[in-house]
């Protein structure tokens, strides 16, 4: 008999559904928007397997929905700040995400963020665009150099790393703060005032949790320079969001790339900071390539088909168990995921992801 694996969309980027399907009883929740947490519920009784995106609310209330045959809660994402993990270790759910697999993507929308803001590339482009390019003015639009600038990157694990190998290829100096990472001849090990200090980008490659929340807020934007940009691709929480518009408005600070929000999806209802010129703005695209989101949706889909199989997951979360059923507490499959005060070393996010397979610390 098939084991029954809820899944919160119908549709999803390769083969991945095809798998689960000729291999469990998969239900999906056939909304067009996003299903809140009752909706999930109501479809989850007799489930072995969830099988969800990052920003879908998987609580306790939707385990005790599924009752005791739920095993594992598999994430189509590299973050996991939506899952209740303390409600999944209570009991003995496994919970996995994707790491490995987008962090060479995500540093190219990375860059293209830095790129855009410093430029000015989206104001330029809707002045094309509505008609207003009349007369060609050398001070229209004037942008920052990204060569020879320094960046710093807040958090450096696999997404921090291959920004800064882009970093080094146009002649930048790269800065990192995070506790966990020293020198490695790609970026130079530094506090966070110096950071904030001395970068001409900031970059932040982190995971939200209680101690990285509005991690960059008035204060951290207030010790940037003013000519300086942030960028975000890591959680839309760890920027104080009100902060940074007045910051970007009063001209403290130049310019920002944001693929992240704190209300994800928008709708209509906009966000004000995605009609400010100075920023760019994006709808969480950063692992957003055909091939990359198709490798999430597998690896979701094999660690799923693995925990049913009785196999261990090949990727839980950082410090939790592989295999279900382990008491909250006991020793785990993976190091504990380290997340400095202050700053964090998992992108999202990077560093959880190092954390699980030794390669440094992550959308």
């Amino acid at each position: 008999m098939k084991r029954r694996v809820l899944t919160t969309r119908e549709i999803l980027p390769g083969r991945g559904l095809e798998r689960l399907s000729e291999a469990a009883d998969v239900v999906a929740w056939p909304g067009a928007a996003k299903p809140g947490s009752g909706d999930l519920a109501a479809l989850a009784p007799g489930a072995s397997g969830v099988l969800a995106l990052g920003n879908d609310p998987v609580d306790g209330a939707l385990m005790d929905a599924a009752g005791p045959s739920l095993r594992v809660i598999s994430l189509a994402s590299m973050g996991f700040d939506q899952v209740d993990r303390a409600a999944a270790a209570e009991r003995g759910i496994v919970v996995t995400h994707t790491p490995r697999v987008l962090a060479e993507t995500t540093a190219d929308l990375t860059f293209a963020l830095i790129l855009a803001a410093r430029r000015r590339l989206g104001a330029a482009g809707a002045s094309l665009a509505n008609g207003s390019w009349d007369l060609f003015r050398m001070h229209d639009y004037l942008g920052l150099d990204v060569h020879a600038a320094t960046l710093g990157l807040i958090g450096y694990g696999q997404i921090g790393r291959a920004v800064a190998r882009r970093a080094h290829g146009f002649g930048m100096r790269v800065l990192h703060h995070d506790p966990y990472a020293p020198d490695d001849g790609l970026s130079a090990s530094v506090d966070l005032a110096t950071l904030l200090a001395e970068s001409d980008i900031v970059s932040l490659h982190v995971p939200l949790t209680e101690e990285t929340r509005h991690l960059i807020s008035a204060r951290e934007l207030a010790a940037m320079k003013p000519t300086a940009t942030l960028v975000s691709t890591s959680r839309g929480g760890v920027v104080d969001e009100e902060a940074l518009l007045q910051a970007v408005r009063d001209g403290r600070l130049h310019s920002a790339g944001l693929d992240v929000f704190e209300r994800e999806p928008m709708g209509t209802e906009l966000s004000p900071l995605v009609a400010e010129p100075h920023i760019v703005a994006l709808p969480h695209i950063g692992s957003a390539t055909e091939a990359t989101r198709a490798a999430m949706v597998d690896t979701a889909v094999d660690n799923i088909l693995d925990v049913l199989a009785g196999r261990p997951a090949r990727t839980p979360l950082p410090g939790t168990p592989a295999v279900p059923g382990t008491p909250a507490g006991a020793p785990a499959s993976t190091p504990a995921a380290h997340t400095p005060t202050g700053t964090a070393g998992t992108e999202g996010t990077a560093s959880t992801a190092g954390a699980a397979d030794n390669t440094g610390a992550r959308s």
